[in-house]
């Protein structure tokens, strides 16, 4: 490898540059064979060659090309070398090309006036070609870093151009600033916003505009790829000396140091905005307490109506009932026929608001009770003692129950046990006429809480009824099925004292299942 070749590989720029342009050398000379021999001499370069044989049409090539060196004979007809020199330095696209003159003359005064042209050197004919090498390949790789930093210079003016345009293009205002927050950029809304003109804003510290400003704020919060973003509700001042909140966003980046851009918002409508639901919030809160007394002041008053309606309602129910049964001992025979069955209808009137009585205390009772004792109470247990209550219905029907061993869970025992003894009593009496019940009592973990299935071969729920059927005083069957209507409710008020729910599932005509869930421990 030459040596001219191994100058220029010293020189050569990183991979990760742009794929390199071929510079363009400019040889002049009269005399053909010199020109051949030059470019024999300058072609392990790699570049690219343009040839002259005279001044004129060296000048004619400068117009439409630029250089990286070029080599001008001293001696030429017509037009000479000091001749050409000083018109190529006339122009301003060549004016700084390194420019070698070659001549066979050692001359002071060819000397002189050649550096006085800004000449960069004279080569003495005979050239040595290793010379011609060296020398040209140093001008071809200062016209290479001069073309990279024009790029690069070129680059940074349009990134430069681009950031101010999106700073320009943001709704708020923008401010990038060193570390210890001296404005370094601005858009026009920091202007309108601040009410300073741009000149002022530059150079001056952020803290005239925002007093609390601190960069070591900045970077409280990381985002995942690692830059840090912080921001504040802080208070702004104008140029007139007039306050306002302003909401900032502040994030750092590295560029010869480290800059903060700050984002700058007035908050005032937001600030004014928050106030009011604050104080809607207030007036609200306080309608709701209001409101809150209004009800548990109703609810009490209902409550006790209830309770002292179904209490006092007893004794002259009964009286209703006494007396009509004992008409029926010691008058009936005198009766007609029509006032046999009015005395009927009242008996069984008197019954049914009897039984409506009971229900509803025990309604009262179960949607008031809670504050009873929290055990660890065995369903298993539970539900034998229902089967006992409701023995004389179980052998009256012949129903077959089929219950798994259930849980133990922290609970109140009474409600269970009217919880049970509504559903089994339930499926008992809505029974189908040709089969006899069948009645299935399972449960199942699920998270923390139990699931409970009350299963029956019944007549089933319509789609339509199935959230109807747990209000109070609802029923699907008139009289064709004795009761109060009352008893799915008194279930959903005890599971929901309980802290479950409970739902039903059904096909009609052909079976039910009620479902329930209760927590395993007691929620607090």
């Amino acid at each position: 490898m030459t040596s001219a070749a191994m100058t220029t590989q010293s020189f050569s720029e990183p991979a990760s540059d742009p794929p390199q342009e071929r510079a363009k050398l400019l040889l002049v000379d009269d005399d053909r064979d010199n020109l051949l021999a030059l470019q024999a001499v300058l072609e392990p370069l790699g570049q690219e060659l343009m040839l002259a044989s005279s001044g004129l049409e060296a000048l004619r090539l400068c117009l439409d090309h630029d250089f990286a060196a070029m080599l001008l004979d001293v001696r030429m007809p017509e037009m000479d070398g000091f001749e050409t020199a000083e018109l190529i330095r006339a122009r301003k696209r060549s004016s700084h090309t390194p420019i070698l003159f070659l001549t066979g003359y050692r001359s002071d005064e060819q000397l002189f006036r050649g550096y006085d042209l800004g000449a960069v050197d004279f080569l003495f004919k005979p050239i040595v070609p290793e010379v011609l090498q060296s020398k040209v390949a140093v001008f071809v790789e200062l016209s290479r870093k001069e073309q990279l930093l024009r790029r690069k210079t070129q680059a940074v003016e349009r990134t430069e151009q681009k950031f101010r345009a999106v700073l320009e293009a943001a709704p708020d205002a923008m401010v990038i600033t060193d570390e210890k927050g001296v404005i370094q950029l601005a858009n026009s809304r920091t202007d309108s916003l601040f009410g300073y003109e741009r000149e002022q804003l530059l150079g001056a510290n952020i803290s005239s505009l925002i007093s609390a400003w601190n960069s070591n704020a900045v970077g409280e919060n990381t985002l995942s790829n690692g830059s840090a973003v912080s921001e504040v509700r802080l208070r702004g001042s104008r140029r007139d000396g007039s306050g306002f909140p302003v909401q900032i966003t502040t994030s750092p980046f590295e560029a010869d140091g480290r800059f903060i851009t700050t984002a700058i918002r007035d908050a005032t409508e937001q600030v004014q905005a928050e106030d009011r639901i604050l104080r809607i919030n207030a007036e609200l809160e306080k309608r709701v307490i209001e409101r809150t007394a209004d009800l548990m002041r109703s609810n009490d008053a209902l409550r006790q109506f209830a309770w002292a309606a179904s209490h006092d309602l007893q004794e002259p129910t009964r009286m209703v009932l006494a007396y009509s049964q004992w008409l029926g001992k010691t008058a009936l025979e005198k009766l007609t026929n029509k006032e046999r069955d009015m005395l009927i209808c009242v008996e069984e009137n008197g019954r049914r608001l009897q039984s409506l009585l009971g229900a509803l205390r025990e309604y009262i009772y179960i949607s008031e009770s809670g504050d009873e004792p929290w055990t660890q109470v065995d369903c298993n247990a539970v539900v034998q003692t229902v089967l006992a209550n409701l023995e004389g219905a179980i052998e009256e029907t012949k129903a077959e129950i089929a219950c798994d061993p259930l849980p133990r869970i922290q609970s109140i025992e009474i409600l269970l046990v009217q919880l049970f003894q509504n559903l089994i009593g339930n499926a008992i009496k809505y029974r189908a006429d040709v089969r006899s019940p069948k009645i299935a009592i399972t449960s199942k973990r699920e998270g923390k809480s139990y699931i409970f299935s009350v299963s029956d071969n019944g007549i089933g729920i319509e789609p339509q009824h199935r959230e109807y059927v747990f209000n109070v005083f609802k029923r699907l069957h008139g009289r064709n099925y004795a009761g109060t209507g009352i008893g799915l409710a008194i279930c959903k008020a005890a599971v929901e004292r309980l802290g479950g729910r409970i739902w039903v599932d059904s096909v009609p005509g052909q079976e039910s299942t009620f479902h329930f869930s209760l927590p395993q421990d007691r929620v607090a």
